[in-house]
């Protein structure tokens, strides 16, 4: 016998929300199956990407997942590494991730973003091939667009409390508009 076919939905990758020289261009790893049913960006209850982004003072109240288009206003916009929605990002395969960054590379230089920063220092070490990357401001440029490895807002990631998050979010929002 076999599995039933997923919805639909869980195969739709969700639209980025960008426009060309953004402050910073916030990439997540990948849709989860809430953000691909619904269109939204980092959309299940338990990500703290939207508490977090207000409270390191990005936008001036807490967003909602379906208000993501006003994020264009402030500067900052919203892409993946991957546009194959999962359940979990460990469902992905380092190829995937691969062909990711290299599509994002693409993506950046197009764009020109000051700042492209992913969501998730894992992913980011296997989409650029920088085993050693950290949290926080990168060696590496991608032409002239800078790059932050942020904590993953996940609400899976329990090694990072929202509190703790906004702080790292808060100093690349410091460099971001204060180069500005």
């Amino acid at each position: 016998m076999t599995p039933p076919e997923p919805a639909a939905e869980q195969h739709r990758p969700v639209p980025d929300v960008i426009a060309a020289d953004l402050h910073v261009l916030f990439c997540g790893i990948n849709p989860g199956l809430m953000s691909a049913a619904t269109g939204h960006h980092f959309a299940r209850p338990g990500n703290r990407f939207w508490p977090v982004l207000h409270a390191a003072g990005f936008t001036p109240r807490r967003l909602a997942p379906a208000e993501q288009e006003e994020l264009l206003r402030y500067g900052l916009g919203i892409t993946n590494v991957v546009t194959r929605p999962s359940a979990r990002a460990d469902e992905l395969s380092d190829e995937e991730f691969r062909e990711g960054g290299r599509m994002l590379r693409e993506k950046v230089l197009r764009l020109r973003p000051r700042w492209l920063a992913v969501a998730g220092v894992t992913a980011y070490r296997v989409a650029f091939g920088d085993k050693h990357a950290r949290i926080g401001p990168q060696e590496r440029t991608i032409g002239e667009t800078r790059i932050w490895a942020l904590p993953n807002p996940s609400g899976l990631n329990a090694h990072w409390s929202a509190q703790r998050m906004a702080k790292e979010y808060g100093r690349l929002r410091a460099a971001a508009f204060d180069d500005a």
